[in-house]
């Protein structure tokens, strides 16, 4: 039997090859989409699970109260991570980490710059890294080095890298001591070396003299695994004042009210946003967005398949008469219907799977994933095989229900006639296909025009022609040395120092007094940029009151301030007035606009500028506008080269930078986009073979038209005007719906563009002039046939 319904299969497939070819292909097209978005989905909540201890491994996190405003930080002192330890035996291990930068690594004559961390040495163990050779305890010595495989083999290629000597930074000799597995790409803890963390203790002075014992200071991080059985909020009521206890009760900073906690590592990737104290989400929302999408389309290739099938009901109908008649029951031809959807579900998959295969790399590098289909996996296979049955079944549903439901006296007898009561469930399935994809497409477009809102806010410098190199000793040392080689090349008009690069600010401070402050204002916090001479030149900054620092004046306590830092201090007439810096008195030297430095999507910090020569991280270069850019960098990499010979020559150009801060927005917006083109192209695709048997239902009535003096203009109005109206009512469906759902995903966003009429509109005609396209060729088609053989008699 079940050959004989395979069999029965496999010829209407056959015999109807176009209804086959249009059903397939959407199916296949709308389940390589939920393939896709479904591996996707799988490698976001999935991130970070490969760590053994994935249940036990917390982030120390802080709350603090700045501006009335609950704020929550992962940055903390530089000893919390003694004091846990030491104090807290509900805590199994400990381990500090900075934030890690590039530094150079030198063996012998190779020199490469690599991103590395500081880290305690208990973090081997607390997260599981996969020692591939060395010592199992690596980082206990602290002029120990321990690098991935892939750094290793850069560094050494065949070679065993154990025991040999890397020096850092041009200024410490470190041993390997251990070689570890890269870490994957979906993984939190990314790094290409670890050195240990109380190293810096030996080899920069200024963490012993101002950060060890600073408990106002945030600049680290911390990372703690919980004993079994150990409840987190117990935890987290342990530690919460573990910050504030170091605070005297006359310290200002008591008023900030910081609260220490614990957040566990199943949320660091997907639910790191905190709203005033509270975790909001995250990248979940993207996570949940995606998914939705993806079972849409799959809805549409579903909706697409039980249209085709319904709608050519009047075929199979003397079919299911006979059948019936012979005494099959309706559970047999259910079974029977339900069969052939999975055979057409079995055969879209195998299409779909071709079709993932293909995109799949594309899509890595749309997305940075580094995703495969595991096909030697066994797991993988039970669930496509659900998955495919999944989809046969949502997909055959209905047609089964429908199809076995015929009465057998009124089919044999032929009185089983479509009308308009039967044709409204395929009505209905039509709007809603378009209703879903007009709601993705006006989601595009307004995801589109966040983005390009984002990128037209004035950003209050030039970003062109300016680039930035990595901070190093060897710089420090050489600073104008090099800036004076380099203006003399002529490919530089400008150089200085900065502590942080164009596009990030990564430093922000309280303690600031004003004429007029209160003394809970001093915990106020405003972003900090430590420079030197010619900072605005070199930036592109136009001051709009005042000057820049000046090397005929002593300036070592002046500061510049932007606009919003004027307006937080109500200074009416800033330029002079003097304010106070931690005790410390300063003089506002200019005011500048409100640079852009952070998220386009938030309004501009309050930021002050200070003459700080040894606080730096970043060089920055304005390259001259008259000079091509590769004739200026190779100008310039011999003065590095010279200068500072342990790194190699790597800069960083400040728009490409900035452009970075649009990625997300840009992925979403490229997913989106390519999710509605493909929810179009199904739903064209059912279209089309709707419009191909209406127009074969209507071939007799067509011909008499056409007999009797009906224009091919009027031919194609009438077969076109139904398809045109259900479209008409589902833009009038998807509109609210979309707007109420583009409105709720722009709250996010403190700076966001507008829903206007006319993204409605737009999408209304496109979606109109789609489905007037796609509908045309089988109505003028059927309008152009020679009458004579549509009234043939049969």
């Amino acid at each position: 039997m079940l050959k004989n319904y395979f069999l029965i299969a496999w010829r209407n497939l056959l015999k109807n090859k176009l209804y086959s070819l249009v059903n397939i292909t959407g199916l296949a097209t709308g389940m390589a989409v939920a393939m896709i978005i479904g591996l996707w989905i799988y490698d976001e909540v999935s991130a970070n699970r490969h760590f053994k201890n994935y249940g036990e491994l917390y982030q120390v996190m802080m709350h603090q109260t700045f501006d009335e405003f609950r704020g929550t930080q992962s940055a903390l002192p530089y000893s919390i991570g003694e004091e846990l330890k030491n104090k807290f035996p509900a805590l199994k291990a400990v381990a500090m980490c900075d934030w890690g930068q590039p530094r150079s690594l030198v063996y012998g004559e190779k020199k490469i710059s690599r991103f590395g961390h500081f880290i305690g040495e208990e973090a081997v163990s607390m997260f599981s890294l996969r020692i591939l050779e060395g010592d199992k305890n690596p980082l206990h010595d602290p002029y120990s080095i321990v690098l991935t495989d892939e750094t290793a083999h850069i560094l050494f290629g065949n070679e065993s890298a154990i025991g040999k000597v890397v020096r850092l930074d041009n200024a410490t000799n470190l041993k390997v001591t251990a070689v570890v597995e890269r870490q994957p790409k979906n993984s939190s803890l990314s790094y290409d070396y670890l050195i240990p963390f109380h190293l810096q203790d030996l080899i920069y002075t200024w963490v012993k003299q101002y950060h060890k014992d600073n408990w106002a200071n945030n600049s680290w991080q911390a990372y703690v695994q919980l004993n079994p059985n150990v409840s987190p909020k117990e935890v987290n009521e342990k530690i919460k004042n573990v910050v504030i206890a170091h605070f005297s009760d006359d310290n200002m900073l008591k008023h900030i009210k910081p609260e220490v906690f614990i957040h566990p590592m199943s949320k660091w990737r997907l639910y790191s946003d905190f709203d005033n104290g509270v975790n909001t989400g995250g990248f979940i929302k993207y996570v949940r967005m995606f998914g939705i999408l993806g079972f849409i389309v799959l809805l549409i290739a579903c909706i697409n398949f039980m249209n085709l099938s319904t709608a050519r009901s009047e075929k199979r109908a003397r079919e299911v008469g006979v059948r019936k008649a012979i005494g099959a029951g309706r559970g047999r031809l259910i079974s029977q219907f339900l069969g052939e959807s999975l055979l057409i579900a079995g055969i879209a998959f195998l299409l779909a799977l071709g079709i993932v295969l293909l995109s799949l790399h594309y899509f890595n590098k749309l997305t940075d994933k580094d995703m495969s289909l595991q096909v030697t996996n066994p797991l993988f296979w039970i669930i496509m095989l659900g998955f495919t049955i999944a989809t046969g079944l949502l997909a055959g549903s209905y047609p089964a229900f429908y199809l076995s439901s015929f009465n057998p006296v009124r089919v044999l007898k032929g009185n089983l006639r479509a009308g308009k009561s039967s044709s409204l469930p395929r009505k209905i399935l039509v709007v809603l296909q378009f209703a879903s994809s007009v709601v993705l497409m006006i989601g595009t477009i307004v995801v589109n025009r966040q983005i390009q809102f984002g990128k037209n806010q004035p950003i209050g410098f030039n970003n062109k022609g300016l680039i930035t190199v990595n901070w190093s000793d060897d710089i420090a040392k050489n600073f104008d040395v090099i800036r004076n080689e380099l203006l003399r090349t002529g490919t530089v008009i400008s150089v200085t120092q900065s502590n942080s690069p164009p596009s990030q600010i990564f430093s922000n401070n309280n303690g600031w007094e004003w004429k007029g402050s209160t003394p809970i204002e001093k915990t106020n916090i405003f972003s900090t940029i430590a420079t030197a001479y010619d900072y605005t030149k070199t930036m592109g900054i136009k001051m709009l009151a005042g000057r820049d620092f000046s090397r005929d004046y002593a300036d070592s306590n002046g500061v510049i301030l932007n606009q919003a830092a004027v307006k937080r201090m109500r200074l009416k007439n800033p330029v002079g007035e003097m304010l106070k810096w931690n005790d410390k008195p300063m003089v506002v030297l200019g005011v500048i606009p409100d640079i852009q430095m952070e998220s386009p999507y938030r309004p501009v910090s309050p930021l002050t500028i200070i003459f700080n020569r040894g606080w730096a991280g970043y060089v920055d270069i304005r390259i001259n506008p008259n000079m091509p850019v590769s004739k200026a960098i190779a100008a310039i990499k011999p003065v590095f080269d010279r200068y500072n010979p342990a790194y190699p020559f790597e800069y960083k150009f400040a728009d490409e930078e900035y452009a970075k801060k649009f990625n997300y927005e840009e992925l979403v917006g490229n997913l989106a986009a390519i999710v509605a083109l493909l929810a179009i192209f199904i739903s064209c695709l059912g279209l089309f073979g709707l419009a191909s048997f209406t127009a074969e239902q209507r071939v007799k009535e067509i011909g008499v038209r056409k007999v009797l003096g009906a224009s091919v203009f009027n031919l194609w109005r009438l077969q076109s005007k139904e398809f045109v109206f259900l479209v008409l009512i589902s833009c009038a469906i998807a509109s609210p719906v979309a707007w109420f759902g583009m409105n709720e995903w722009l709250k996010d966003y403190k700076l966001r563009t507008d829903i206007g009429m006319e993204i409605f509109i737009v999408v209304g005609l496109v979606a109109m002039v789609i489905t007037l396209v796609t509908v045309s060729y089988q109505a003028v088609k059927a309008a152009l046939t020679n009458p004579i053989k549509s009234l043939r008699t049969e």
